[in-house]
Order: structure tokens, then sequence, then C-alpha cells
């Protein structure tokens, strides 16, 4: 099983976003990344998700839209309850492409703009919270 981090470097494959930071999050169980201008939009009979994933000085403004997966009810970093969307996408660690769902929310007055919840951590990783970025590290001695 391979060590991550208490905070780990992850790229967005899909949105082509290289080097976004993470923080590991064990008590989180879903994954969320910090997004703007989140709207749910229909395309015929189908829902999908319109975003920009991090800032748009980062992304470059970019918006994209992925299938819709579900709305879920999440507790905040304040125990309250609120609904979020949650799609679909896929994030490189370790030179390695892995699939992963993540909510999309507003998190511009976070440290983080993502955090690595326990359900995509579990079974795949093993964390050392005394060490950071092994993931970035790693795939840089590879590459």
């Amino acid at each position: 099983m391979k060590r991550i981090g208490w905070k780990e470097i992850v790229d967005f494959i899909d949105f082509e976003l290289p080097d976004v930071p993470a923080k590991v999050d064990t008590g989180a169980k879903t994954s969320v990344l910090h997004c703007e201008h989140i709207e749910l939009i229909k395309k015929g009979r189908k829902q999908f998700v319109k975003f920009s994933p991090l800032s748009a000085e980062i992304s470059g403004g970019k918006t994209f839209t992925l299938p819709f997966h579900k709305e879920r009810k999440i507790k905040n970093s304040f125990g309250l309850e609120e609904n979020r969307y949650i799609v679909h996408t896929r994030i490189r660690m370790f030179n390695e492409i892995y699939d992963i769902e993540i909510s999309l929310r507003d998190r511009s007055n976070m440290e983080f703009p993502m955090l690595l919840g326990r359900s995509f951590i579990r079974r795949k990783f093993l964390v050392d919270v005394n060490r950071a970025n092994l993931a970035h590290h790693k795939a840089q001695k590879t590459t």
C-alpha cells in the first residue's frame, strides 16, 4: 500500500490543472474541490453540473460541465449540513491515474483548495501524518 502525507499535490487530468494542493482529511468522508460559479443545468433529459475549478487566476477562467452524479448532504467544517453536487473525475498521484468522486464547494476562505477524503484514501493509501507531498516527490524522481 502506498504512503501519502498529511498534504499532497495532485493533478486534475480532466481539467488540465497540475499541482493542486490537497489536504488529506481522514475525518472527511467525501473529497471536495474548491469551485466557483457552481450550477446545475439540464441538457435534454440529462442533468449536468457546470463550474469553474479553483480560482479564475489559477484555472484561467475555464468552466467545465460534467454529468451530475448526485446531490448529498455533507457536514461542513463547522458541523452544519449543506447540499453539495457530486461529480466523478480523475486525478494523478504517483504518476498513476485514479478515479475520484468529489463534491464541489466554494473553499476560497480555506488554506487548501482540495481535501482528499477517506472514501478516496481507503484501500489505496496509508497516511503518514509526519510527512508531506510523498506522491509528488515520488513522481518527480521517476520522471
